[in-house]
């Protein structure tokens, strides 16, 4: 593989924390929400102003099936007792200064790490990679993981960053990808911020949800994605 941006399928809902801490864009049995190809565009040299409206206006549909998701889906985190007071997820505008590009390290022989959880005890992964990137003039490392007994490519990329407790989800938010093939070192994938999203813990403390560890904590402002969850839908 040569050292091209790799093309990549975001992924960006949670999991019932329920299935073995298993994170993904699948739901607690299995169930996938409706919006495989989402956010795939990579970062190139010439992208054009007609690329960005197609991104804004794919990430803008992904969040109204979303919306639609929690309104009425059996699986959705939102108590069926708090539902008629849903009026949609908040999210940050999207921005494409938060879609970055990002230089893989990958460990050959992948670090065993016990990932806190809301409830329960810790689940255990794998640091299989490490994205380097820029944003907003900080150079910043930032750690992907895999499911231990899991074997497809998907990584899954828990963090905090100075929103946290203030505009998002006071215990951090997730990004997913998989990658179309094995990342090597040296490969650029793009690391869309605007995906980021809230674990089902956020809606419902039934849920029990890894945490994201300190190396994963940003010390930037990352102003996209999902918001805190409505105070009105909020089982606690």
């Amino acid at each position: 593989m040569s050292l091209e941006t790799v093309p990549l399928r975001r992924t960006g809902l949670s999991v019932s924390e329920q299935a073995v801490g298993t994170v993904r864009e699948f739901h607690s049995n299995g169930v996938r929400f409706p919006r495989d190809g989402v956010g795939t565009m990579t970062e190139t040299d010439d992208e054009t102003l007609e690329d960005v409206d197609r991104w804004m206006t794919e990430i803008r549909q992904m969040r109204a099936d979303k919306d639609e998701f929690f309104t009425d889906h059996p699986q959705s985190p939102i108590d069926p007792d708090y539902r008629d007071a849903f009026e949609g997820l908040d999210y940050f505008e999207p921005d494409p200064e938060f879609r970055v590009p990002a230089r893989v390290r990958v460990y050959g022989n992948p670090d065993p790490i016990e990932l806190d959880v809301t409830a329960g005890s810790p689940i255990r992964y794998l640091r299989s990679v490490i994205f380097e990137f820029e944003l907003r003039g900080e150079r910043i490392q930032m750690a992907g993981y895999r499911q231990e007994s899991d074997d497809d490519r998907t990584i899954f990329i828990p963090f905090r960053d100075k929103t946290t407790s203030q505009q998002t989800y006071h215990r951090g938010r997730y990004m997913e990808m998989e990658p179309d093939d094995d990342l090597v070192n040296g490969d650029v994938v793009t690391l869309d911020f605007n995906l980021a999203y809230n674990p089902f813990c956020a809606y419902a403390e039934t849920f029990a949800c890894p945490l994201p560890p300190e190396e994963n904590w940003l010390e930037v402002v990352v102003p996209a994605g999902e918001k805190k969850p409505p105070e009105a839908i909020v089982d606690e």
